[in-house]
C-alpha cells in the first residue's frame, strides 16, 4: 500500500512480435544493421523533432542521414570526432525539450561530438534499434580503423568455437553432418528452457530457405540455430557496456559490473573467477578468465541474480519485540478446502496452511457423535471432520516450517462434557507445547515471538477472574450463524435451528487460554481504558472497513498494544479473500485468509510473509509500533517523517512464457514465449514498509484465461541492479524457465532511505523548498519547545537538499539519470579525462577524505565544468558530513524535552484551559510533532550514511579507472556496501530499521 504510479500506463503489456530477421548476437550484427539504416527521430530544441534515414557509411567512416537542407557533406557526423554515446535522454536538448516526457527513456540516445561536445539527439522506434546503434557507434569509437579487423577476427570467436566443439562431441564419426534430433537435444541441454518444437521449426526453416531435402544438420547450420535461438539481444547489449565492446567480460570488466550495477559489496578478482568458474560453459573461458554471452547470461539466470534478496529468506527481523508489533500469517477457517457453505472439511487443509507458514488456524468445534468433538461450520452443509484428528495433524505440523508460536483460534460451541474431551485431547497430544503461563498484570505488552519459541497459544473465550466454579456463562462467537441467515429464508428454515445464544464453558478449557483470550470490541476509547493487554478482539471484515474509513488513527493506536483478528464477511460464500493490505495498513496483526482460494489476494499473503524467513511473523513498521507515533491508515500522502521513495522498474524482456489454460489461438510467426518488452514504470512509494511489488504476466491475445504468471514481492526484498523474476502458477506453483527480466532502481525525493537502495532524484531549489511543518498545541509550554525544534529542522532539510541538488548537476553533466549511482558517473566520465595519447588531462587526489579533481595542463571548457561542478558537489557532501552529528543532536534533544511533557499533557492542557476537542486534538498534534522529529534526525541519519557511501563510489571508481593521483589511494577506505549499518529509530534504540 502507499503506492501512486507517476503517471498513468496500461498496465498490462501486450506480447510483441519479435523481428523474423536474424537476432543481434555480436557487434559485427549490429555494424551490418547500421550500414543498412534506420529511421530515427532527431530532436532539437523548442519541440522540434525531424524524420530522418541515419546510415552508416560503407567504410565505416562517417555516420550521414537524409533528407536534409544541408550539403550532403554536412549532414554527416566522422566517427573519429564522435567523444562518446549516451544512453537516455541525458543532454541538454533533452531535458530541455518541451515533449521529452512524450519520449521513451529506452528508445532515445545522443551522440556526443566535435571538440565543443555538440550533441546529435536522436529516438529510435524502439529500445532494440536504439541499442543497435549505441553498441555499434561505441565499437566504432573503441577501435576506429581497426574495426574491420576486429570484426573479422571475431568471426572466429570463443563462442563459436565452443559450439562448434559441442557439434564435434555428437559428430563422434567426423562425417561433417548429425541428425536433426541430435542437434535439437543438444540445444536444448544447453538451453532447457527452449521447446523442442521450435528447435525442430528454426531447422526446418532454415533448411526450407535452403531447398535443402533431408533432415541432417551441418556444423554451419548448427551453429546458425543455436546463436538464433540461445542470443538474448538485451543481454548482449548489456554485456557490451561493460567489456569496452569486446565479445566477453574480462575479471575486471564482471568486477565494475557486479559493483557499478548489482551493488554487491566486498568484490575481488577471486569472486569474479569464482562466478565465472560456475557459470562459463566453454573450457577456453573458463582458462582466461572470460565471461562469454552465454556464461553471462547462466550468470544472470540463476539464483545468484533473482530479484528477491537473499538475506530475507531467513529470519533477519528483531523477533523479541511484544507480539502484537508483528503481522502474522493467518488462516480462515482453516478446515475447509472449497466454499464454506456446502464444501468439503479436510485435514489436508491444516496441512496446507502450516506448511506455508501459517501460525495462526482456526478450529470450530462441535458436538460430534459417540462423545467425539467435530469441526466443521454450524449451521452449514459443510462436512465434519473428527477434533481428534486435527489436533493429531496440528501437533505433527505445528512447527514444520516455522519455530515461532502457533494460535489455535478456536470457537467453542460445545457441551460441558464434550469441551472436557476437547482439553483431554490437546493435553494429551501437545503436551508441553501448550503455553498457559498466566498473563503478568504488572507488564503492559505481550510476550515476544522468541520467548513462545514452539508455543501453542489457544485464543478462545475464558471465564472471568471472580468465577469460582467450574464452568460459567460466556456469550457464543458463531460466524456460521451469521452466513446462515444471509443464504436466504429457506436455508435459514432448514439450518439455523441453533440461535445465537451465551453458552457455558468449562473451568478445564477456560485454563488452557492464557495469553489470547476472546472478548468483544466496544469502541476503541473503552478499549483504551479497560482492555487488558492479554485480549483479543476479532472483527468482522465489514466493520474493520469501516473503522478502517471512519476511525483510521484510533485503529492504528489501538493495534499497537492489542492483538486484531479479522475475519472475512459471511457474503465470501464462496471462500473469496479480502484484501489483506487493507488491514494491515492499520495494524491488524491477525487477518484471516482462506488458504484454499487463489488469486491475487493470497499472493500477497503469500509474497508478503516471504520477506522474513517465510516464519509467519513480519516486524511492523516503527511509526504502527511506537507509542508516540503518528500515523493514519488511509493517509493518501507522505507520512511524516518517512521519506518517500521511487520506484523505478523497467520490464526488458521474458522467458519461456507457457500458453495460458483454456487457450485457443496458436502463436504462427509471434515469439510469443520470450517478448521483448523494453518499457520503464515509475511508483512514488510512502511507507515502503508496507508496499509490495507484483509482476504480472497476462496474454491479450488469447482467448479464455488470459493468466500466466505473476510474482509479488515486498517492496523491502527487492534486489536493485539487473534481475530476473522467477514466474509462479495462479496456485502458487513456480513455473520452470519462465520469468521475466527486469531493472530495479530505488531513488528518493529528499535524501534519506536506505544506503544501497541507491542514487537521488529530484532536485530542488530553496525558494520551492518544503519544509516540514509542526502543529500548534496551544499549551504555551510545550509549543515553545516545539518552536526551538525548527531551525534545526531547517538546518537539516537544507543540508539534505543541498547535497542532493549537487549530486544531481553533477550526474547530468556525465550524461547520466538520476537513477544512476556516483560510481557509475564516475565510469561514464572517465573516458573524456583522458587526451589522445591516453594520458589523464584530469585525476584525482585520494589522499584526503574528500578526493579532488586536480587539472593536469590545459583542458576544454567543458572538462573544465564539469570539475567545477563535482568540487560544488564534494562541498556539499563536505557540509553535510561535517555539520550533520550537531543538527541531529539538536533535534534529539527538542525531541526529548518535548516527551518530558508527555505523561502529563492532559492534565496541562486542562490547566490551559483545553477542553474535549481542542484537548484531543492538542494530543494528536503532539504526537505528530514527536513523529515529525523523530523522522527528521533519521533522515538526517540517513543521508550522513549515504554521503559517507558515495565518497567511497567516487574513490574505487576513480582506482578502477587508473584516475587516481599516484601515491594517492587511501587503503583505509573501506569498499562500498550494499547495505550499511542499520539505523536507529530512536537515539538510544538499535531495534529499528
Amino acid at each position: 500500500d502507499g503506492t501512486k504510479q507517476k503517471r498513468e500506463r496500461k498496465k498490462t503489456v501486450s506480447f510483441s512480435s519479435m523481428p523474423t530477421e536474424k537476432k543481434i548476437s555480436s557487434a559485427s550484427d549490429c555494424i551490418n544493421s547500421m550500414v543498412e539504416g534506420s529511421e530515427l527521430k532527431k530532436v532539437r530544441s523548442n519541440s522540434r523533432i525531424y524524420h530522418r534515414y541515419f546510415l552508416l557509411d560503407a567504410d565505416m567512416q562517417s555516420l550521414r542521414w537524409e533528407p536534409s537542407k544541408k550539403d550532403s557533406e554536412k549532414a554527416k557526423i566522422d566517427i573519429k570526432s564522435i567523444k562518446e554515446v549516451r544512453t537516455g535522454k541525458n543532454t541538454d536538448i533533452f531535458r530541455s525539450n518541451g515533449i521529452s516526457d512524450q519520449i521513451s527513456e529506452d528508445c532515445a540516445f545522443s551522440v556526443i561530438y566535435g571538440e565543443n561536445y555538440e550533441s546529435l539527439d536522436l529516438v529510435a522506434n524502439s529500445a532494440d534499434v536504439a541499442n543497435i546503434w549505441v553498441t555499434g557507434l561505441r565499437y566504432l569509437i573503441s577501435y576506429g580503423k581497426h574495426t574491420l579487423d576486429m570484426l573479422e577476427s571475431s568471426q572466429d570467436n570463443m563462442r563459436t568455437s565452443w559450439v562448434s566443439q559441442m557439434f564435434s562431441e555428437i559428430d563422434v564419426d567426423n562425417l561433417g553432418h548429425i541428425t536433426l534430433c541430435n542437434a535439437v537435444q543438444c540445444i536444448r541441454n544447453l538451453n532447457p528452457g527452449l521447446k523442442t518444437s521450435k528447435i525442430e521449426l528454426k531447422f526446418k526453416e532454415l533448411h526450407k530457405s535452403k531447398d535443402k531435402a533431408g533432415t541432417e544438420v551441418t556444423k554451419e547450420e548448427f551453429i546458425e540455430v543455436f546463436h538464433e535461438l540461445c542470443t538474448r539481444p538485451e543481454i548482449y547489449f548489456l554485456l557490451v557496456q561493460f567489456s569496452s565492446n569486446k565479445e566477453f567480460l574480462d575479471t575486471k570488466d564482471l568486477m565494475m559490473f557486479l559493483e557499478a550495477e548489482q551493488g554487491v559489496a566486498h568484490i575481488n578478482e577471486e569472486i569474479s573467477l569464482e562466478i565465472i568458474h560456475n557459470y562459463e560453459p566453454s573450457k577456453e573461458g573458463q582458462e582466461k578468465g572470460w565471461l562469454s554471452i552465454d556464461g553471462f547470461t547462466n550468470y544472470l539466470m540463476s539464483p545468484d541474480c533473482y530479484i528477491f534478496d537473499p538475506e530475507h529468506k531467513k529470519v533477519c527481523q528483531d523477533m523479541k519485540q511484544p507480539l502484537s508489533h508483528y503481522f502474522i500469517n493467518s488462516s480462515h477457517n482453516t478446515y475447509l478446502i472449497e466454499d464454506q457453505f456446502r464444501g468439503p472439511s479436510d485435514i489436508t487443509g491444516y496441512i496446507r496452511a502450516l506448511k506455508m507458514g501459517c501460525r495462526s488456524v482456526e478450529l470450530d468445534v462441535w458436538d460430534g457423535p459417540d462423545n467425539e468433538p467435530v469441526i466443521y461450520t454450524g449451521h452449514t452443509m459443510t462436512s465434519q471432520i473428527v477434533f481428534r484428528s486435527v489436533i493429531d495433524i496440528i501437533n505433527k505440523y505445528a512447527f514444520f516450517a516455522s519455530e515461532y508460536p502457533l494460535i489455535l483460534c478456536l470457537e467453542n460451541h460445545c457441551s460441558i462434557k464434550q469441551q472436557k474431551i476437547m482439553v483431554q485431547h490437546m493435553k494429551k497430544i501437545l503436551g508441553d507445547k501448550l503455553y498457559t503461563t498466566s498473563p503478568n498484570v504488572e507488564e503492559s505488552y505481550l510476550p515476544s515471538p522468541d520467548v513462545l519459541k514452539g508455543k501453542i497459544l489457544i485464543k478462545a473465550k475464558k471465564l472471568s477472574s471472580n468465577c469460582s466454579g467450574v464452568e460459567g456463562d460466556v456469550t457464543d462467537e458463531d460466524e456460521g450463524a451469521e452466513m446462515s441467515q444471509r443464504m436466504g429464508k429457506e436455508n435459514v428454515e432448514q439450518l439455523n435451528s441453533v440461535p445465537m445464544k451465551r453458552f457455558q464453558l468449562c473451568k478445564e478449557l477456560s485454563e488452557l487460554v492464557s495469553i489470547c483470550k476472546s472478548v468483544q470490541f466496544k469502541e476503541f476509547q473503552v478499549s483504551f481504558q479497560v482492555q487488558k493487554y492479554w485480549e483479543v478482539c476479532s472483527f468482522n471484515e465489514v466493520l474493520a472497513s469501516k473503522y478502517a474509513n471512519e476511525n483510521p488513527g484510533d485503529f492504528v493506536n489501538y493495534n499497537k498494544r492489542f492483538l486484531a483478528r479479522v475475519f472475512p464477511s459471511p457474503m465470501r460464500i464462496d471462500s473469496s479473500n479480502m484484501n489483506p493490505q487493507d488491514f494491515w495498513k492499520c495494524g491488524c496483526q491477525i487477518v484471516a485468509m482462506n488458504f484454499q482460494t487463489p488469486g491475487l489476494m493470497m499472493d500477497l499473503n503469500i509474497g508478503w510473509f516471504r520477506q522474513n524467513g517465510n516464519c509467519g511473523y513480519v516486524l511492523r513498521p516503527a511509526i504502527m509500533r511506537e507509542e508516540v507515533s503518528f500515523f493514519s491508515a488511509n493517509t493518501k500522502d507522505s507520512v511524516p517523517g518517512v521519506s518517500p521513495q521511487l520506484l523505478h522498474i523497467k520490464i526488458i524482456s521474458g522467458q519461456n512464457f507457457p500458453k495460458p489454460k483454456g487457450s485457443r489461438t496458436k502463436t504462427v510467426h509471434q515469439n510469443g514465449d520470450a517478448p521483448i518488452f523494453d518499457e520503464s514504470f515509475e511508483f512514488q512509494i510512502n511507507l515502503p514498509e508496507l508496499a509490495m511489488v507484483r509482476f504480472v504476466v497476462l496474454d491479450d491475445d488469447y482467448i479464455g484465461d488470459e493468466f500466466i504468471g505473476q510474482y509479488t514481492i515486498p517492496f523491502e526484498c527487492l534486489q536493485t541492479g539487473y534481475r530476473h523474476v522467477p514466474l509462479q502458477s495462479l496456485t502458487g506453483e513456480v513455473l520452470t524457465h519462465a520469468s521475466l527480466f527486469v531493472h530495479v532502481a530505488i531513488t528518493n525525493r529528499r535524501g534519506g532511505g536506505k544506503p544501497h537502495k541507491r542514487g537521488l532524484s529530484v532536485r530542488k531549489g530553496k525558494k520551492s523548498r518544503e519544509y516540514a511543518s509542526l502543529r500548534t498545541l496551544w499549551i504555551k509550554t510545550v509549543d515553545e519547545v516545539f518552536k526551538n525544534a525548527q531551525p534545526p529542522i531547517r538546518d537539516a532539510t537544507d543540508l539534505r537538499e543541498n547535497m542532493q541538488n549537487a549530486v544531481v548537476s553533477f550526474k547530468e553533466l556525465c550524461g547520466l539519470s538520476s537513477v544512476a549511482n556516483l560510481m557509475q558517473c564516475m565510469l561514464a566520465v572517465s573516458p573524456r579525462f583522458l587526451g589522445p595519447d591516453n594520458t589523464p588531462l584530469v585525476v584525482l587526489n585520494l589522499s584526503e577524505q574528500y578526493p579532488t579533481m586536480e587539472l593536469q595542463g590545459i583542458v576544454p571548457e567543458v572538462l573544465k565544468k564539469i570539475v567545477t561542478t563535482y568540487d560544488m558537489m564534494i562541498q556539499s557532501l563536505k557540509a553535510l558530513i561535517e555539520n550533520a552529528d550537531a543538527v541531529y543532536e539538536k533535534i534529539v534533544y527538542c525531541q526529548k524535552a518535548a516527551m518530558e511533557f508527555h505523561e502529563h499533557l492532559h492534565s496541562i492542557g486542562t490547566k490551559e484551559g483545553l477542553k474535549e476537542r481542542k484537548l484531543q486534538k492538542a494530543v494528536e498534534s503532539f504526537t505528530w510533532n514527536i513523529t515529525i522529529l523523530k523522522g527528521q534526525a533519521d533522515l538526517l541519519k540517513y543521508a550522513k550514511n549515504e554521503t559517507l557511501e558515495n565518497l567511497k563510489q567516487i574513490h574505487f571508481a576513480a582506482v578502477s579507472c587508473g584516475l587516481n593521483k599516484p601515491g594517492t589511494e587511501n587503503a583505509e577506505v573501506q569498499k562500498p556496501r550494499r547495505s550499511l549499518e542499520v539505523i536507529p529509530e530512536k537515539a538510544n534504540d538499535e531495534t529499528g530499521e
